[in-house]
This record gives C-alpha cells, sequence and structure tokens, in this order.
C-alpha cells in the first residue's frame, strides 16, 4: 500500500538561481554515486576558500535545489539534495556544513543534510533527531586562527 503525499517545492525561487542550481545538478548527482570517503575528499578540497555559510544562504541553496529537480525535493533526494545545495554555496564563495548520519529513532536511515550556525537547514525537525557520521565544514578563516 502506497500513501499518498505532495512533495514542497518553493515557487519563488528566482530564475536565476534555479539556472545555476541545474548547473550543480549533475555534479551533486555525480558525487553521491561515490562512496562515503570520496565524497568527503572532494568536499574537503571544494571548501577551501570559502567563507561559513549563514542559514539564510544555506537555506536558498537547498530551496534552489528542490525548486530545480524534483528528484531532490523527493524524499529519497536528501544526497544530492545536499551536495548540491553546498555545490550551489560554494558558487557563490561560501560553505555550509554538509552533514551525512541517521535517524536516531526507529526507523534508523541514513539521511544527508545542511547545517549553519551549528543547525539543520531546512529539515523541519526537533534538535538531535539526527545523529552525524560525517561532516565537512568550512575551514576557519586565516584571522581566526
Amino acid at each position: 500500500m502506497t500513501t499518498p503525499s505532495a512533495l514542497e517545492r518553493p515557487g519563488d525561487v528566482p530564475l536565476r538561481r534555479r539556472l545555476a542550481a541545474r548547473l550543480v545538478l549533475l555534479p551533486a548527482l555525480a558525487l553521491a554515486l561515490l562512496p562515503p570517503h570520496r565524497i568527503r575528499t572532494v568536499l574537503g578540497v571544494l571548501r577551501r576558500g570559502a567563507a561559513p555559510a549563514t542559514t539564510a544562504q544555506a537555506r536558498r541553496a537547498r530551496d534552489a535545489m528542490c525548486a530545480a529537480s524534483l528528484h531532490c525535493a523527493g524524499p529519497k533526494g536528501c544526497l544530492p539534495r545536499s551536495l548540491g545545495a553546498a555545490l550551489l554555496c560554494r558558487l557563490g564563495g561560501t560553505w555550509p556544513t554538509w552533514c551525512a548520519g541517521v535517524r536516531v529513532v526507529p526507523p534508523f536511515t541514513a539521511h544527508a543534510w545542511l547545517e549553519a550556525d551549528g543547525r539543520p537547514v531546512g529539515e523541519g525537525t526537533p534538535e538531535g533527531y539526527f545523529a552525524r557520521l560525517m561532516a565537512v565544514g568550512p575551514l576557519p578563516r586565516p584571522a581566526d586562527r
């Protein structure tokens, strides 16, 4: 038996932002096919030189990915959605914390998401709902060291 559901796709994403999301969609899908250690390595290289993303920047990138791709907006699209949103932030010169982990309440399932300012972006879940297994955050700025 299937359960009908409606996908929540943001409608107020500007055309330029949707086109940029389409641009990073193919690399995000290709990255999603890699094993976890390779994803971490690639993202570790890409984050170099980027400023930490704000919650608003990460949210706009996530919304753009959901507007550009029905697959990314769906329940099984968390990995390409989070990777694409991280790449989209990088195009703008920022980097959120990309996370992969599991849901801590049964049924235990894998999930990938973005965090900014120490909180999940756009997930609509309570604090502590996911446990991180892997994270690629922004590097500290040279002045912060």
